[in-house]
């Protein structure tokens, strides 16, 4: 088995909960400082960095680790430097940012989701690197906004990055389960126009509130179609259309009988779904009695769904039995990584796993398990091995 630094790996991860790497400018957070002390390690390692500006002041970090073994395949491991606010202090037990261990724990705002994952690929190469040689090479990724659009792993897309990748282990939290499936987002505005009227006059007028309502309606018939049509998936359950945020009118002036409203809607798909005949379906329940809409899609997330049999999934398999002496257990992730931007605009076969449990992150006094973060930088580096040497 491959030895991996147990305390590096833990001091690390401490380090960067230490950074309040939101993206929050009014405050002076971003990413930025997270992203500096992962080149740095990497420059210690004598890796040679490179630093690509996803968006300014936003920085993706992203170092290629040649094997030195001859010609082979092309593993990605990525991680995200961003992390949510902390929110109200006065729902933690412990200080957000402190990075404390305590009862085999170390607690903090992303210390599951993903700074102990970012810090296990990180050592999971170093330890295959000073191991010997191997053949191919590790993308190790480090990049930003993952929390929000997804704006880093578009651009390392975009910029051609991800156009050598033949597989990427996502390390987000699963709680040990390998994830290589993951539900699909589409998230959309509706934008009503009527036209504006006296509320003692409605006949002059045409209500947009009245189309809102009506459309609230049948997203819900929608999503019972789409139920039917989709049967719940065995990791991920069922498509779900939800409207979440209802705006119209003024509560200054309940008198008047305003000429738009908006309706904004998350959707959450399961693989065969088809986004864009959905935002067609919503289109036409939205449109008619005079009312005009719009509809903006504002996130296009398909779902993700690779095969077991894949050499990035079956490499992380065969890692995960060999370390923990488990067999491994599938599951599915409930919502989106930046996996699905590899996959789908990047042509990456992508797997989610990692250190953390999987329904705590965003939460206050969130925390991961030292000793998860150790097994599962071991498998990691098991994984890696596997992958690059075709044995899988």
């Amino acid at each position: 088995m491959i030895e991996v630094d147990a305390d590096g790996v833990v001091a690390f991860t401490q380090a960067l909960v230490r950074i309040p790497s939101t993206n929050d400018p009014a405050r002076g957070r971003s990413e930025r400082p997270a992203a500096e002390l992962v080149e740095a390690r990497m420059r210690e390692w004598g890796w040679d960095p490179v630093v690509y500006e996803a968006a300014p002041g936003r920085p993706n970090v992203v170092a290629v680790v040649e094997g030195g073994g001859g010609p082979g395949p092309t593993l990605m491991f990525e991680g995200h430097t961003d992390v949510v606010t902390e929110g109200d202090l006065s729902s933690w037990t412990v200080d957000p940012f402190g990075g404390e261990i305590r009862d085999g724990k170390l607690w903090g705002r992303g210390s599951a989701d993903m700074k102990s994952g970012l810090a296990a690929v990180l050592y999971a190469t170093r330890a295959l690197q000073l191991a010997g040689t191997f053949p191919g090479r590790i993308k190790v990724c480090a990049l930003a906004d993952e929390e929000g659009l997804m704006i880093g792993a578009h651009h390392f897309v975009n910029a051609g990055l991800a156009s050598d990748v033949d597989g990427a282990i996502v390390a987000e939290p699963e709680a040990g389960e390998i994830c290589a499936v993951a539900k699909g987002a589409l998230r959309l505005r509706v934008d009503l126009t009527g036209r504006m009227a006296h509320g003692a006059m409605p006949q002059h007028g045409r209500n947009p509130i009245a189309a809102a309502g009506a459309l609230l309606v049948g997203l819900r018939a929608l999503q019972e179609e789409l139920q039917r049509r989709h049967p719940a998936h065995e990791h991920l359950g069922e498509v779900y259309v939800t409207p979440t945020v209802v705006r119209a009118g003024s509560e200054e002036q309940v008198n008047v009988i305003p000429a738009t409203a908006s309706v904004f809607v998350d959707v959450r798909t399961v693989p065969g779904a088809d986004h864009k005949e959905i935002a067609d379906r919503v289109a036409a329940l939205a449109t008619g009695d005079g009312i005009s809409a719009e509809v903006t899609v504002l996130v296009d997330r398909p779902p993700v769904d690779v095969p077991r049999t894949d050499p990035v999934v079956a490499a992380l398999a065969a890692a995960h039995r060999a370390v923990t002496g488990e067999e491994p257990v599938y599951g599915g992730v409930p919502g989106t990584t930046d996996g699905t931007v590899l996959t789908h605009w990047g042509g990456v076969p992508s797997v989610v796993y990692g250190p953390g449990g999987k329904w705590i992150a965003h939460q206050a006094d969130e925390y991961v398990e030292v000793a998860d973060i150790v097994r599962c930088t071991r498998v990691f580096a098991e994984a890696a091995r596997r992958f690059l040497h075709g044995d899988h």
